[in-house]
């Protein structure tokens, strides 16, 4: 059998400037993420370019000498052994730019530029699975190159420009004003699909709801935090786990395991990341609405980064922006096992559940911990739960099943007259079973 073949990834530099009010700390986290983002575009960045300044450039985003710099680093990079001698191919800029700071600094530099923003829509581009997740995307995606039209137009040369009018009243529609009135049409098309597709996704969850009960669980966080490792874990369910950047676009949603009683539903969402586009905000927002029908947020926050208080800030705001920011939650420090050795460790819980006295701390790939916060989460729906005698004559033993499949039983007696059942469960159920019963008697 022939070795696998890796794929070799496109190379790339990293350009960012530093704004006064931003600290240090803050600004290598933002480039790491950046870093990460290029990775999961597939590219390889071999350098990263610093500029502190008080204000972005006007022009080009970054100051001359900078821009000089880069250029420079470009055109040598066919002759640079950290780079096989390969080209590279882009300059990723940890900010969103205008479209003219875009074009200037692409002609400058010598290769195509791609700014926050396109990095993370293309991101999404390549990933949406789903009819509705692929809507939502492309609409963000044509938001973003709409107001981009007129500089790729001067690019293109005078051609791109003007068409010819016709009927003898001037000039004609622009290739750019044509191109944006299809913007806006298409765009149009898009939003009507997705006002179709969010009102049967609606009824879809209502006759789960009606089936289920109201135990949903929503994971939530920062993206490459762990949810889906989680997810895999608390319901053993073979979901995509990849050590990339907004993996999971789609929501899935799969049934707690071992169940429980009552049964929980649990929905893993895109992950957040600092700095979204507030178009993809808007537009995922009806892949986040998981979140808001969920009666519990398990917060999924990576305890070994450095920079988990951004995490918190960035997730709390993303869920106050969709609505989210009411629903109960649970805190859950993942990847303790990523923090040094066990005294690492240790020390690291210690802190954690002092600043935060009811978060969980754990790694979703030990058993024992995954088995701890799955009673955090039955606990948390058995909070309301009644507990009540049924008792079920011989003459309708058939209907155990419905005890057991609706209540958790937590003692079974007999009589000459037929079996007793001290059982625990959601007040409606019990009732219900309760009459049930009482008919057959």
């Amino acid at each position: 059998m022939p070795p696998e073949v890796k794929e070799k990834l496109r190379t790339a530099v990293v350009a960012a400037v530093q704004l006064p009010s931003v600290s240090d700390v803050e600004f290598e986290a933002s480039l790491a993420e950046l870093r990460d983002l290029a990775k999961t575009l597939g590219f390889k960045v071999i350098q990263t370019f610093i500029q502190k300044r008080g204000a972005f450039d006007a022009a080009a985003y970054l100051g001359v000498g900078k821009r000089e710099e880069i250029r420079d680093f470009v055109n040598g990079s066919e002759t640079d052994e950290a780079n096989d001698g390969g080209p590279i191919e882009a300059v990723f800029v940890d900010h969103e730019i205008s479209p003219s700071q875009a074009r200037n600094l692409e002609t400058e530099v010598g290769c195509e530029v791609m700014d926050r923003t396109m990095v993370i829509l293309e991101i999404f581009h390549r990933n949406a699975r789903s009819r509705a997740a692929r809507a939502q995307v492309e609409i963000a995606r044509l938001g973003y190159l709409a107001p981009r039209l007129r500089e790729l137009a001067k690019l293109a040369g005078p051609q791109g420009r003007q068409r010819s009018g016709t009927g003898g009243r001037g000039a004609g529609e622009s290739h750019t004003e044509l191109d944006k009135r299809k913007i806006r049409d298409r765009i149009a098309e898009l939003q009507q699909d997705i006002v179709a597709m969010d009102v049967e996704r609606k009824t879809q969850r209502a006759r789960r709801q009606d089936r289920q009960g109201g135990a949903n669980v929503a994971l939530v966080g920062y993206t490459n935090a762990g949810k889906s490792t989680l997810m895999r874990a608390l319901t053993g369910s073979e979901v995509l786990v990849a050590d990339k950047l907004f993996a999971t676009l789609d929501t899935t949603v799969r049934a707690l395991h071992p169940e429980s009683v009552p049964r929980v539903l649990i929905s893993d969402t895109v992950g957040f990341i600092k700095n979204l586009p507030h178009g993809l905000v808007a537009s995922f927002k009806s892949t986040l609405e998981e979140a808001l029908d969920a009666s519990l947020l398990l917060h999924v926050i990576d305890a070994s980064d450095p920079g988990f208080e951004r995490q918190l800030e960035v997730t709390n705001q993303v869920l106050a922006e969709i609505g989210a920011g009411e629903v109960p939650r649970l805190r859950v420090f993942n990847k303790i096992d990523h923090v040094g050795d066990a005294t690492a460790q240790a020390e690291c819980t210690a802190a954690l559940r002092a600043h935060y006295p009811d978060c969980i701390v754990m790694s979703a790939r030990r058993p024992d911990d995954v088995v701890r916060l799955h009673k955090a989460i039955v606990a948390f729906f058995q909070r309301d739960l009644v507990e009540a005698e049924l008792f079920l004559p011989w003459s309708a033993q058939q209907l155990r099943k419905d005890i057991y499949a609706n209540c958790e039983v937590m003692q079974e007696r007999a009589d000459d007259e037929g079996a007793f059942f001290h059982v625990r469960g959601e007040s409606d159920t019990v009732n219900r079973l309760s009459e049930q019963f009482s008919r057959v008697r």
